[in-house]
């Protein structure tokens, strides 16, 4: 296995090891309730759901960069205008969705967490094995 592909493994699994950590700060031990309403149910988000959704966010991001990558002249550029848009409809969800301030403010710092790593993880792979 490469450097390129340790490196894009340490990131996928790396976005829900951030996430994880800010479920851990904000429910057990700040007391957040973290719960969202969806088509007029309302359900709590437990660690499972954020791991899972974060670990498809990584995988799907690494889809979409080996596509660019094999098909696009500007891989890299192309997967961060991508990201960007994706994380800011992303982010709709907890906006509209979440009950509560202090959920809200969760459910933000959850997505921006799994940006954080993605983000320099996945962009970055681009610019170095590529140089663009």
């Amino acid at each position: 296995m490469n450097t390129f592909t340790k490196r894009l493994l340490v990131t996928v699994i790396g976005a829900p090891a951030a996430a994880l950590a800010v479920w851990c700060l904000a429910v057990p031990l700040a007391g957040v309730v973290l719960t969202v309403r969806q088509g007029g149910v309302t359900q709590t988000v437990g660690p499972v759901t954020i791991a899972l959704a974060s670990l498809l966010a990584g995988l799907a991001g690494w889809a979409l960069l080996a596509a660019l990558e094999r098909f696009s002249a500007r891989p890299g550029r192309l997967w961060t205008i991508t990201a960007l848009v994706v994380l800011i409809v992303s982010l709709l969800g907890p906006l509209g969705g979440a009950v509560g301030p202090a959920a809200t403010l969760t459910l933000v710092l959850l997505h921006l967490a799994v940006a954080a790593v993605l983000f320099p993880g996945l962009g970055r792979r681009s610019t170095t094995s590529l140089g663009t």
